[in-house]
């Protein structure tokens, strides 16, 4: 068995890779818009749209590679009452970020596991972030320097780089904030004989 990781995100597989997991990439074909909206729509909550969205890309993935332990992986902000997936551009983020400004979010970091179009474990972690208060011009600044592949990270920050300046404070786990509960998929990796344990 070996592992297909079915996500591009470029953090997820850095954190995998620096961990020491084997794997190959897969992304998923998915509509996570479309996907987000009906979830939403029908009332569900931050945690029900990231484990269905992780879910979902390995479901999707893990049909089409037989006997393959697929991993697939979301996260969406909570602000508040709304419930937020990625900025679809620059102005659409510096006016996300001017809202966040001085209050605190939660980030919901899912993943899960499936073989053969089953998801067979999940696990959701979520983060409390204290956004610090941004003035216009750090926002300006912030955006110019790391550009467009900050559309690629729900929230527009890269909390491993420039996108830890935003905060002033953080309850929870690092990796999820990244984007993946690394530590409990470890575990479930080690379960399945994907790691040595």
């Amino acid at each position: 068995m070996s592992l297909i990781l079915a996500s591009a995100s470029a953090t997820r597989q850095a954190m995998l890779r620096a961990a020491g997991v084997p794997f190959t990439i897969s992304p998923a074909s998915l509509n996570e818009a479309a996907l987000m909206h009906d979830l939403l729509a029908n009332g569900a909550d931050a945690i029900a749209v990231a484990a269905a969205l992780a879910e979902q890309k390995a479901i999707l993935v893990s049909r089409g590679m037989p006997h393959e332990t697929v991993l697939g992986g979301d996260s969406v902000l909570a602000l508040g009452p709304e419930i937020l997936g990625k900025s679809h551009d620059l102005p659409a983020l510096k006016q996300l970020l001017l809202r966040m400004s001085g209050r605190s979010h939660y980030l919901v970091s899912s993943a899960a596991l499936a073989r053969d179009g089953h998801v067979f474990w999940r696990h959701t972690a979520r983060v409390r972030l204290m956004v610090r208060h941004l003035s216009e011009a750090f926002i300006d600044a912030y955006l110019a320097k790391e550009g467009t592949v900050l559309l690629g990270s729900v929230g527009g920050y890269r909390f491993e780089g420039l996108g830890a300046q935003l905060f002033e404070s953080v309850e929870g786990d690092y990796f999820s904030i990244l984007g993946m509960p690394l530590l409990p998929v470890l575990g479930e990796l080690r379960a399945q004989g994907l790691l040595e344990s």
